[in-house]
């Protein structure tokens, strides 16, 4: 008795250790202070829990069956689930804009959510039947409203001297931290069922509810915010105030966030591509000689490994020209995936699997820089939760693209670096156009 005892007390001290050491890290530069600890540490157990989820769903979807009738599912899955929320995403944004005073309620309230469903799921996924959709709509809808949500909260908990591009990189940085310590946990639960898997991610969530209402009542705070209109500039009842003031950005985001929008969509939506096509793939045409989870497992893990380097990147290029920055993401991702096209293989494919993790996470913290430069204080906020929900539609579309092709690796990797190439040109004209402007303003004044 003394040595289970003494056993139990070693293993708490241990845990004690252990948190001891993440809380140093999450509070360090005055992030205990401000509350951004409390969204580092809480983005860490959803995403622990969103990861456990993926694990559960892709075994009982996607690599228990055979292929076309996992494809069939799949799309089965996109209908059902994705179709809905992309009728709703639209309205997510505004949504979460009226429950501006109730953000720790709202990411509560979508983390129970999650957990209660993860144990609906956990009771039909061995059966297969209909119900499980309903429920993985929940949970995916859910996780879109947290993301939004959470988008809005990290400007309201920014620490003295930090900017949203160095908030975010730590925030990617932790929650990439606790995917890859709940894989391997997911990955054995999974060995003895999908629904111990859910279980677990149920536990996980209840935690994330209870750090939600933990966070600091100032991300609750809405005082003197608008509402944000991702256009150049106000239309409408408001546009001749917005004239009249000397800064005209009152509501509207300017041309260099719309640029930015407008390359991390691609961004996000070749990623979403890339991810599904890929995955089913190497699942009828294997690659390098890889089992078709050897294959997956090694894709996902290039793309961790590019979106840890675009956060890393996106800390040392902090002081560097966002757009300039944006532009280059997109062309080299471009590049990269022609090139992977005209030399189809195993290599190519994880070189440009990591291009599609690093390029969405550099670019995207390059956004929030814009964000943060060119946009009023009272409308960040709200800008920042609506690009966050068009960021999120745009993976969902082009994963439904991924999926609606034929497993042609040439073709596809074709289809895509030709979509992406076209938009690499579009930003860079964009740029051009906006350093002509400026070169135009100078010269005029």
């Amino acid at each position: 008795m003394r040595a289970v005892k003494r056993s139990a007390g070693r293993g708490i001290d241990a845990a004690d250790a252990v948190y001891g050491r993440i809380q140093r890290v999450t509070h360090a530069e005055g992030a205990g202070e401000s509350g951004l600890a409390n969204v580092l540490e809480m983005g860490a157990v959803i995403g622990a829990g969103d990861i456990l989820v993926t694990l559960a769903l892709a075994n009982s979807l996607f690599f228990s069956v055979q292929p076309n009738e996992a494809r069939a599912k799949v799309a089965l899955y996109l209908l059902i689930t994705m179709v809905p929320f992309t009728l709703l995403a639209p309205l997510i944004g505004p949504l979460l804009d009226r429950l501006r005073g109730g953000r720790r309620f709202a990411m509560a309230v979508t983390a129970l959510a999650r957990a209660l469903l993860c144990l609906v799921l956990a009771r039909t996924i061995s059966g297969g039947g209909l119900a499980l959709y309903p429920a993985a709509f929940g949970c995916l809808a859910a996780a879109k409203a947290y993301g939004v949500s959470r988008a809005a909260v990290i400007p309201r908990v920014l620490p003295p001297g930090t900017t949203l591009v160095r908030a975010n990189s730590r925030i990617s940085l932790t929650a990439l931290a606790a995917t890859m310590v709940a894989t391997p946990i997911g990955l054995g639960l999974g060995a003895i069922g999908p629904a111990w898997t859910l279980g677990f991610a149920a536990l996980v969530f209840l935690v994330g509810t209870w750090l939600a209402i933990r966070l600091p009542k100032i991300v609750d705070s809405n005082e003197g915010e608008l509402k944000a209109q991702l256009r150049k500039r106000d239309r409408g009842p408001d546009a001749t105030l917005a004239e009249s003031m000397p800064d005209r950005r009152l509501r509207s985001v300017g041309p260099s966030v719309l640029l930015a929008l407008r390359a991390n969509a691609a961004l996000r939506a070749f990623s979403g591509f890339l991810s599904l096509f890929i995955a089913f793939l190497v699942r009828s045409h294997p690659l390098g000689g890889l089992k078709s989870l050897t294959a997956v497992g090694v894709f996902a893990a290039a793309v961790f490994a590019g979106s840890a380097l675009g956060s890393l990147l996106g800390k040392l290029l902090r002081d560097r020209d966002p757009e300039a920055i944006i532009t280059a993401s997109v062309a080299l991702a471009a590049v990269i995936a022609i090139v992977a096209a005209f030399f189809y293989g195993l290599a190519m494919v994880l070189v440009l699997a990591a291009a599609a993790g690093m390029a969405p996470s550099l670019s995207k913290l390059s956004l929030d820089a814009l964000l943060q430069r060119d946009t009023l204080e009272r409308v960040r906020t709200s800008a920042f939760a609506r690009s966050e929900t068009l960021l999120q539609l745009c993976w969902v579309l082009g994963g439904a693209v991924g999926l609606a092709l034929p497993s042609n690796g040439v073709l596809g990797l074709s289809l895509g670096a030709a979509g992406l190439s076209i938009m690499a040109l579009l930003t860079m004209k964009a740029l051009y156009d906006l350093r002509w402007q400026s070169a135009g303003a100078q010269v005029a004044s």
